[in-house]
């Protein structure tokens, strides 16, 4: 892996974006990699946008990923997966979970709620679009506070690391006594894109 890989995680505040992005820096970390990132809180604890890049290779001298260079989009939701569209590099992929949080601006009637936003994805992303529903199989770990986990097992699929350096991350951000249900949460999003 000589090139820097790309990876833009985008959400909303509460979802879990930025210790995925955590235990997506550890993880290519801990494959001898060199690694950048970078985040962006807005008005996280209000709802808003959060977004963080990751970028890793055998030499990363920024940890911002220049718009249409993500090599990955990994959204949280799918207004931010539309918003996050311009990011993305022609060939990139995106994960998108099943997510649709209703934004502050359509809740309080400012904005209508666009249409069909499951259409929308495939008809921006078409091909390159990879869903997973992270709230299910949260649910089906024992904690519906894991759906990260889900994503980010998901996220493993399309990355070259092994499955011990995704969990040697993940027990080195989380407290021990977490640790089993978010392994549980991240196999399952691992399996859902097999």
């Amino acid at each position: 892996m000589n090139e820097t890989t790309n990876v833009n995680l985008v959400g909303v505040g509460g979802q879990g974006i930025l210790l995925t992005a955590d235990v997506l820096a550890r993880t290519a970390a801990e494959a001898g990699l060199d690694v950048k990132k970078t985040e962006i809180h807005g008005m996280s604890q209000r709802g808003g946008s959060v977004s963080s890049q990751v970028r890793f290779g055998a030499k990363v001298r920024s940890p911002i990923v220049p718009d249409g260079e993500a090599d990955i989009l990994v959204a949280f939701d799918a207004v931010e997966a539309v918003r996050a569209l311009p990011s993305m590099r022609p060939e990139g992929r995106a994960l998108v979970d099943r997510c649709y949080l209703v934004p502050i601006t359509v809740s309080s009637g400012l904005q209508p709620a666009p249409e069909d936003p499951d259409a929308m994805l495939g008809r921006l992303y078409g091909d390159r679009l990879l869903r997973v529903d992270s709230r299910a199989l949260a649910a089906e770990a024992g904690n519906p506070r894991t759906a990260n986990m889900a994503i980010a097992g998901a996220l493993s699929r399309l990355l070259p690391f092994p499955e011990a350096a995704w969990e040697a991350a993940l027990r080195g951000r989380l407290p021990e006594k977490l640790v089993a249900v978010n392994l549980r949460a991240f196999a399952l999003g691992r399996a859902a894109l097999a």
